[in-house]
């Protein structure tokens, strides 16, 4: 078939692509040509701006499209009308930001109450409007396409070429050694997908033309902080020590560590139902592999040369403030 992305050169899109390729589909990359334009090489290139610029696609038609890089409402619906009449069907990569999370609750499944703007015409993307734009860009495409239409919903999504680090700085940190501030309680949990498997079965529900929304996160079992970082302790050989650092110290020294967000007031845990894209086919290798995986994909830079996550000295600072507070 003939496959149109938009994006399609950066981590998520790129292993979507990758995913197409290799199920021998024709494929179609749309995208600015600024970030990785050396990607793919074995796609057709066509460089524009989305916003305005999808005159440069031609008279081209389309079998699938999949649309990994639309933020804005306006633009996805300008984007899904010009495509409405030159594919059969469109993917929307979203995100489970688009949830409203009230108080305690079990897990999110695709019923889930979403988020609302109370200003819909705002266009500045910021972590209060991320998942509310990211409902009307749903939205966007659903009344376009109807049923034609299918809509991801991943959480984090981790592996190699995660330009994010967020994973990566749990790998670094851990595989240098020594006493590594870890979130909260081993107990808590945390919810993953490798950008492969989510490439995979994107392209295979793009093939059978599924509608409708799936949130996509991993893996199939229950996983705690404890059981990722221990088995990245492992996997990379670490002798690292762990000293878990509570919410309420992590909030008084505005303490951000990737992956991780702290407890609302009723200390549960934000947990994402996936049950309905497993029975869909949505497949996830074994956490070892992503560990191992992106550990030599990072090339062991160390935590400082990473885009998120505290530095070393900034590490070493808050650990000795968290034992005199604790001494």
């Amino acid at each position: 078939m003939r496959y149109l992305i938009l994006g399609g050169t950066q981590f998520v899109g790129r292993h979507i692509a990758e995913a197409a390729l290799t199920r021998g589909h024709e494929l179609t990359l749309f995208h600015r040509g600024q970030t990785n334009p050396d990607a793919v090489p074995y796609a057709q290139h066509v460089h524009g701006d989305r916003d305005g610029g999808l005159e440069a696609l031609g008279e081209q038609v389309f079998d699938r499209v999949i649309d990994v890089s639309g933020y804005l409402p306006r633009v996805v619906r300008a984007s899904a009308e010009y495509l409405a009449d030159r594919t059969q069907h469109y993917t929307l990569i979203s995100s489970e930001s688009v949830y409203r999370e009230i108080g305690l609750q079990d897990a999110i499944d695709e019923s889930g109450e979403l988020a609302r703007l109370e200003d819909e015409t705002v266009e500045e993307i910021t972590g209060e409007t991320y998942g509310g734009l990211k409902v009307l860009c749903e939205r966007a495409v659903e009344d376009v396409f109807g049923r034609r239409s299918l809509v991801i919903r991943p959480g984090y999504v981790v592996g190699p070429r995660d330009h994010t680090d967020r994973f990566t700085y749990w790998v670094e940190r851990i595989a240098a050694g020594g006493e590594v501030m870890a979130p909260s309680r081993p107990e808590r949990l945390v919810e993953v997908v490798d950008g492969r498997d989510l490439g995979d079965w994107t392209i295979w529900m793009a093939d059978a033309r599924r509608p409708g929304p799936y949130n996509a996160s991993g893996p199939e079992y229950t996983l705690s902080w404890g059981l990722l970082l221990n088995r990245i302790r492992y996997v990379t050989g670490s002798d690292c020590s762990f000293t878990w650092v509570d919410d309420a110290f992590l909030r008084a020294n505005k303490v951000e560590l990737p992956l991780y967000e702290p407890a609302d007031g009723s200390g549960a845990d934000l947990h994402f139902d996936s049950s309905r894209a497993v029975s869909e086919g949505l497949l996830f290798r074994s956490l070892a592999e992503t560990i191992a995986d992106t550990y030599e994909w990072s090339g062991r830079r160390g935590v400082d040369a990473l885009a998120t996550g505290p530095s070393r000295d900034e590490e070493a600072a808050l650990l000795a403030a968290w034992h005199s507070s604790v001494d």
